[in-house]
């Protein structure tokens, strides 16, 4: 699996945090969220932490994706 990447945080004021991915805006986060996602970040890799919270992460179904009828 490929490592995450394409994403940054920006902190706004004490409360707020925003993530984006490749600049386009991912999520929002406020208060006691905020607070545990920059406990996370700081305590391990900053994009895969990113790519979890924001649920831009692979999920193993890719390939079986791929090989639809639909897909082809």
């Amino acid at each position: 699996m490929a490592r995450p990447s394409g994403f940054r945080y920006q902190r706004h004021g004490d409360d707020s945090v925003t993530l984006t991915h490749h600049g386009r805006p991912a999520g929002t986060l406020r208060g006691g969220r905020a607070e545990t996602f920059l406990t996370e970040v700081g305590a391990g890799d900053a994009q895969l932490v990113m790519a979890r919270w924001t649920g831009a992460y692979k999920r193993g179904n890719e390939r079986t994706a791929r090989d639809h009828p639909r897909n082809r």
